[in-house]
């Protein structure tokens, strides 16, 4: 199988993933915060570990410490997936405000550029996205993470299926340069 069509199915694949989760994102919301609680635990579990053969003794304690707390989150994400939800949608909600704001001191700081327009168009739009959930937070967090992960799918499948394109139509006018330059 050439290359550019694994690309294709895989962006084929991420689009129809991202419709399904679309479909559902309150069941995508609970599955990514159990995905994140089985990271975090495992995560924990490694860190602990390597906290307990570290040989300095504050090391030992940081790491061990960290080990615990990140191994008691991922479990606590794992077995209260809805009020890991409405945490990790408060975290999502904040980076968005915060990446909006950051958008809009770089707008600023862009003015006499033809830039400044577009990046403080996008930090507002961040922010008010940011304002808009925190209005209505209890309405939207239950949804919010399974939204970001099947836009986030669209958007990758979309930039897989360009690749694929790409690779198809870059390889035509390589083998065509090829066949030019040395003849079949």
């Amino acid at each position: 199988m050439k290359l550019w069509v694994k690309w294709l199915i895989m962006g084929i694949l991420s689009l129809l993933f991202g419709v399904f989760v679309l479909a559902n994102p309150i069941a995508a919301s609970v599955a990514v915060t159990v995905v994140a609680g089985v990271t975090f635990a495992l995560m924990g579990a490694v860190q602990a570990y390597a906290g307990f053969t570290a040989e300095d003794t504050m090391s030992k304690l940081m790491g061990l410490g960290l080990g615990v707390l990140m191994l008691l989150l991922g479990v606590s994400l794992m077995f209260r997936p809805l009020e890991g939800i409405l945490s990790l949608a408060t975290i999502a909600t904040i980076l968005i405000g915060l990446n909006g704001i950051m958008r809009l001191i770089t707008g600023y700081r862009m003015k006499d550029t033809p830039m400044f327009w577009p990046m403080l168009i996008s930090g507002a739009a961040s922010v008010l996205l940011a304002g808009y959930i925190l209005a209505n937070f209890f309405a939207v967090a239950p949804q919010l993470l399974g939204i970001l992960l099947g836009v986030e799918l669209l958007f990758n499948g979309g930039g897989l299926i360009a690749l694929a394109i790409f690779l198809r139509s870059a390889g035509d006018a390589l083998r065509d340069k090829l066949e030019s330059k040395f003849g079949e």
